[in-house]
């Protein structure tokens, strides 16, 4: 594969590792950490084992996957196209999953007992993983019209 100029492969790095970030420590955030969606995810009483298992889970996994792509990011060298280019599509597969899980049947984004505020009338985990999505494409997406290193 091909490498990328040094000043075109900034920027689109850059956004794909600030998702990142937030994918890696986002879930622990607001899953396990600040009281207030804690409560509504592994600090919610109703919920049973099993699904705090799970989203424990959810939890190491996206810590992982945020892990495996600011590895290839920090890597230089040759391929860094490609290794852009994978390190999104990892960094898609929690934020995909996420919005896919409503597809399921008795699966919601939210439980009824609490109170979730919207934004633009979406729930601000979806709006999350929206606005991450689109970042994730347009780093992807810069970069393709640059010139190509022979």
């Amino acid at each position: 594969m091909t490498d990328l100029p040094t000043e075109t492969a900034r920027a689109p790095r850059l956004l794909a590792v600030l998702v990142a970030i937030v994918t890696m420590f986002g879930a622990l955030l607001a899953d396990f950490v600040i009281p207030a969606t804690a409560d509504q995810h592994m600090r919610n009483d109703a919920w049973p084992p099993h699904a705090k298992f799970h989203d424990a889970q959810y939890i190491v996994m996206s810590f992982l996957l945020g892990g495996v792509s600011l590895t290839l990011l920090a890597l230089r060298g040759g391929a860094t196209r490609s290794r852009l280019w994978t390190a999104c599509a990892v960094l898609a597969a929690p934020w995909l999953g996420m919005l896919s899980a409503i597809l399921f049947p008795r699966t919601a984004v939210e439980d009824p007992e609490f109170d979730n505020p919207s934004i633009a009338r979406l729930h601000p985990q979806i709006l999350l993983a929206l606005i991450l999505l689109t970042l994730l494409l347009v780093a992807v997406l810069l970069p393709a019209r640059a010139p190509r290193r022979r």
